[in-house]
């Protein structure tokens, strides 16, 4: 026969020398923001990367066209 696991505790300690329950501290941050700093700031997590992997898409477009654009004329 297997040994039985034993039970874990998952209720709190709350006796005399139990540890001290120290508050839960909320901070918030406030901030004048202008309005086009309030919409960058509500949705910069879903345009961060639109807009970076725009930009490399772009890049890479330019490179191309200036790597035929070389070619074309040697």
């Amino acid at each position: 026969m297997a040994n039985k696991p034993k039970k874990k505790r998952n209720k709190q300690y709350t006796g005399v020398d139990a540890a001290i329950q120290r508050p839960t501290v909320t901070r918030i941050s406030a901030a004048n923001r202008s309005k086009v700093g309030q919409w960058w700031h509500e949705r910069k997590q879903f345009l961060k990367p639109i807009l970076i992997t725009t930009a490399i898409v772009l890049a890479v477009v330019w490179l191309i066209i200036e790597l035929v654009r070389i070619a074309s004329n040697a």
